[in-house]
């Protein structure tokens, strides 16, 4: 299996990104393919003695497309860029799925236009795995579209209940519909017509989700517009930031809190390790018809082969082929 990955998308590239490739390769034997400047990616590869175990190939290009760049450049002014080169390589099936920690914006919009919608898949949408207490539940849609139709939240339960399934292994999957309250007459236009559509659709629907009930992991997956869903996502970074930053000022505070911190180190490393995002990998672009992983934008190299992983999972396990399947049905 061929994964291609942008080696200049995201803060960390190009050293982490291609850093990742090589763990990825080597752990999983992917074969992977870079999209950047040849140059500078042998010159990491050269100094940092990494080896791929699977083939790996470079097509060079100078041209990235920045965050702060209009994501729809990349189909024009920035079609020469890594990202695009990348979905290039996917489209013409030299690839069989496509990793990016690039700009957001643009991986939407290069998985829309060019990789193209799954018959029937109104709007593609982001799918992310939140830790929790109980492991980790999906949050869809994370970004990808800011404004919804009830029609588009019914098809993204219907695609993260699918991913849930044949990615996570999880075997009934229960989705949730981020709303103010769980009664069903709650909400807007928008939250009480998506209910209704849930209801019906072949899911595991068990209602309303209350933004507090989130994070304890209540349900499998939580369905949202990308509006909400993006601020959500960003207040539980924040918040997830701001607690561990705290808990390290109170353990240092003076010489006592010091030693009981000792005492309960390992349970701390342990805690923030189940709260790492970068165990998961990354965000697939659900709704496209071949498999697009959005990595975060910091990621470093241990997210990057987690994203991957997810990759090659997402192929083999024939996500795309299922979620057409499950379409049909209604």
């Amino acid at each position: 299996m061929r994964v291609v990955v942008d080696a200049y998308g995201g803060d960390n590239a190009p050293l982490e990104i291609v850093k990742g490739a090589a763990l990825a390769s080597n752990e999983y034997g992917a074969e992977i393919t870079l999209t950047g400047k040849k140059q500078e990616i042998e010159n990491i590869i050269k100094e940092n003695n990494l080896t791929f175990k699977g083939e790996l190939i470079i097509i060079d290009t100078d041209d990235v497309i920045s965050m702060h760049d209009d994501p729809t450049t990349l189909l024009k002014a920035h079609a020469n860029s890594s990202m695009a080169l990348a979905f290039k390589e996917l489209t013409e099936d030299r690839a069989d799925a496509f990793v990016s920690a690039g700009s957001t914006g643009a991986v939407v919009v290069g998985g829309t236009l060019t990789v193209k919608r799954i018959k029937g898949i109104k709007r593609p949408a982001l799918a992310g795995l939140i830790p929790s207490p109980k492991g980790h539940y999906m949050l869809m849609d994370m970004g990808a579209n800011a404004e919804c139709r009830p029609e588009m939240l019914q098809q993204f339960g219907i695609m993260a209940s699918v991913y849930l399934k044949c990615v996570e292994g999880i075997e009934n999957p229960s989705v949730g519909l981020l709303n103010i309250g769980v009664e069903d007459s709650k909400g807007g236009e928008l939250q009480k017509q998506a209910y209704s559509l849930l209801s019906e659709a072949p899911i595991n629907f068990v209602g309303n989700i209350e933004s507090r009930e989130m994070p304890k992991g209540v349900c499998d997956a939580v369905i949202t517009d990308g509006f909400t869903g993006n601020i959500a996502l960003k207040l539980i970074e924040g918040t997830a930031a701001t607690f561990f930053k705290l808990v390290k000022n109170a353990l240092y505070k003076n010489i006592f809190n010091k030693l009981a911190a000792l005492v309960i180190k390992k349970d701390l490393y342990s805690l923030k390790s189940m709260m790492d995002s970068s165990e998961v990998g990354g965000a697939p672009l659900l709704g496209v018809r071949k498999p697009v992983i959005k990595a975060h934008g910091s990621s470093d190299a241990k997210a990057i082969k987690n994203a991957v992983r997810q990759a090659i999972t997402f192929t083999e396990n024939g996500v795309i082929e299922k979620i057409s399947a499950e379409l049909a049905e209604i």
